[in-house]
C-alpha cells in the first residue's frame, strides 16, 4: 500500500500530530479491511477516552489502539501503550460491550504501531492481544 495515496512529499513532514494520527488510523483501517476484517466503529468516544478502531476478526470483536510515529520520534508507537493505557482500553471496551457491541464469541485488544516517512513506505506492526 503506497503512502502516496494519503500524503505526498514533504507534506508528511508538515502534518500536525493530529493529522499524523488520522493518517495512521486510515492506514490501519485499510490494512484490516484488506485482511478481511469488518470495521464497526472508528474514534468511539467515552468519558475515559477514545477507541481508535472497533472491528471484527472472524468471530472476535477487536478493539484496536493505533499509534503513529514519524521516524524522528523516539520509540515505536507500541511503547506508548503502557499498563495505564491498557487499563483504560479495557474500561472503554467494557462500555462499548454494554452499549453497542454486536454478538461475538471472543474479544481482544490489539495495538497497531505505524511508522510513516516521506522517503519510505509506512511500516505497520500489528500486535494482537496486548492484554494476555
Amino acid at each position: 500500500m503506497s503512502i502516496a495515496a494519503f500524503a505526498t512529499g514533504d507534506h508528511i513532514a508538515a502534518m500536525s500530530p493530529r493529522e499524523i494520527g488520522r493518517l495512521g488510523e486510515d492506514l490501519a483501517v485499510r490494512r484490516l479491511v484488506r485482511d478481511g476484517w469488518t470495521i464497526h466503529d472508528r474514534n468511539f468516544r467515552t468519558r475515559r477516552g477514545e477507541i481508535d478502531i472497533v472491528a471484527s476478526d472472524g468471530d472476535t470483536l477487536v478493539f484496536v489502539e493505533v499509534k503513529t510515529r514519524r521516524p524522528s520520534h523516539v520509540g515505536a508507537g507500541v511503547h506508548a501503550v503502557d499498563e495505564n493505557k491498557v487499563r483504560r482500553l479495557r474500561t472503554m471496551a467494557g462500555y462499548y460491550l454494554m452499549n453497542r457491541a454486536p454478538a461475538h464469541s471472543a474479544i481482544r485488544i490489539d495495538v497497531m504501531s505505524i511508522a510513516v516517512s516521506v522517503h519510505a513506505e509506512p511500516r505497520i506492526d500489528h500486535i494482537q492481544d496486548v492484554c494476555s
